[in-house]
C-alpha cells in the first residue's frame, strides 16, 4: 500500500521567523493520527531550513522537512548553489527537483533533473521529480508525449528498486498559480499515465512509486483528486502558505 503524501512548496516566501510560526501553527491543526495516514512535508526556502528543522525536532513533530532545489555536485566552486550533503546534514527528507518554475525560468533540462534526482538519492534523501506540460502543449494534444519524455529522461539510469521509493509529481504548468485547475478525471488519468510510463522501464516498481498531483490544489478540490486510484497525494503551492488551509488539504478525508 502506498502512503499518501501531501507536500507544501513555500517557494520564495517567508523569512525564518515566519517559517517557524507557520510550521508551529500547522502542527497545532494536525492530530497524531493524521501522520499515520499521510506523510506531511513542508519545503521552506533554504534560509529557513535550519530553523524549521529545529522546531520539528525540538517539538517532536510528525512533519517532514523538504527542500525546494539542490545542485548535483558534491562540492566546489558553484557560487550560490546548495549540495545534497548540506541538505542531508539538516535531516531533509525530500527534495523537489525539476519543478516547472525551475525548468521554465532557469532552463533546467531533463538531463539536469536526472542528475539532481540521482544526487539526492545518493545522499540518502527522496526526490520529488516534477513533470508536466504547458498550456500550448495541452491544447495541441501533446501532453502524453511531453510527460512521457520527461519521465523517462528524468529517471534514466536509476535502478528499479530505487525508483520504487521515489516520488513523481505531475504538475500541469497551465494549472499552476493560474486559478485554472485540471479536473479530477484529468489529473487521475495523467497520474495513471505517469505510473504506466514508469512501468515500461522499472516494471513492478511502478506499483510502489508515489505519484502526486500539483496545480491549484485547495481544500475544495483535494478530495476529488485523492479519490483517484493513481493519485497518491499533492504538491501544494500557494495554499500551503496558510496553516489552516494546508491542514484542511492534509485532512482531506474529514
Amino acid at each position: 500500500m502506498r502512503k499518501d503524501l501531501i507536500a507544501g512548496n513555500w517557494k520564495m516566501n517567508t523569512n525564518h521567523l515566519e517559517a517557524i510560526q507557520m510550521v508551529q501553527k500547522l502542527s497545532y491543526r494536525l492530530d497524531p493520527s493524521d501522520y499515520d495516514r499521510v506523510d506531511v512535508v513542508v519545503c521552506p526556502p533554504f534560509t529557513s531550513l535550519r530553523s524549521v528543522q529545529t522546531v520539528i525536532e525540538t517539538d517532536h513533530l510528525g512533519i517532514k522537512l523538504g527542500a525546494q532545489n539542490v545542485d548535483w555536485h558534491e562540492k566546489g566552486a558553484f557560487t550560490g548553489e546548495i549540495a545534497p550533503a548540506m541538505l542531508a546534514k539538516l535531516r531533509v527528507s525530500y527534495v523537489i527537483v525539476g519543478h516547472s518554475e525551475r525548468r521554465q525560468l532557469f532552463g533546467e533540462t531533463d538531463q539536469i533533473v536526472n542528475k539532481k534526482a540521482k544526487a539526492v538519492v545518493a545522499a540518502g534523501m527522496t526526490p520529488i521529480v516534477c513533470v508536466g506540460e504547458t498550456e500550448d502543449q495541452r491544447d495541441a494534444g501533446e501532453e502524453e508525449q511531453v510527460v512521457r519524455s520527461q519521465v523517462r529522461a528524468s529517471l534514466a539510469a536509476i535502478d528499479p528498486e530505487t525508483v520504487a521509493s521515489l516520488v513523481v509529481a505531475y504538475e500541469p504548468i497551465w494549472a499552476i498559480g493560474t486559478g485554472r485547475t485540471a479536473s479530477a478525471d484529468d489529473a487521475g488519468a495523467m497520474c495513471a499515465f505517469v505510473r504506466d510510463e514508469v512501468r515500461t522501464f522499472a516494471g513492478g516498481a511502478a506499483d510502489d512509486v508515489r505519484v502526486l498531483y500539483g496545480g491549484s490544489v485547495n481544500p475544495g478540490n483535494i478530495a476529488g483528486f485523492m479519490a483517484k486510484r493513481d493519485v497518491d497525494g499533492a504538491l501544494v503551492g500557494g495554499a500551503s502558505l496558510d496553516p489552516d488551509t494546508f491542514a484542511s488539504i492534509v485532512r482531506y478525508w474529514v
